[in-house]
């Protein structure tokens, strides 16, 4: 599930592939506050997973988001 995330970190939210990795931050890698709505509606949209705004500030790492979509996909 990392690498669908990183997919739609550097396609969809331009994030630089360099900065992803499963133990960035999502302030370490400038998930701006409209970054984040907008990564939580491509989730909802494209894969079927429900991961609010809330949801994603709070992850640790984004190792931590990948593995919070996982439990939580329905898709892939």
């Amino acid at each position: 599930m990392f690498e669908v995330l990183r997919e739609i970190l550097v396609g969809k939210l331009k994030i630089p592939p360099a900065e992803i990795s499963p133990g960035a931050t999502p302030d370490g890698v400038d998930l701006d506050s409209l970054a984040i709505v907008e990564l939580s509606m491509v989730l909802e949209k494209e894969l079927g997973v429900a991961v609010s705004e809330d949801e994603i500030k709070q992850a640790a790492t984004l190792g931590d988001l990948a593995e919070l979509m996982a439990r939580r996909s329905t898709k892939v």
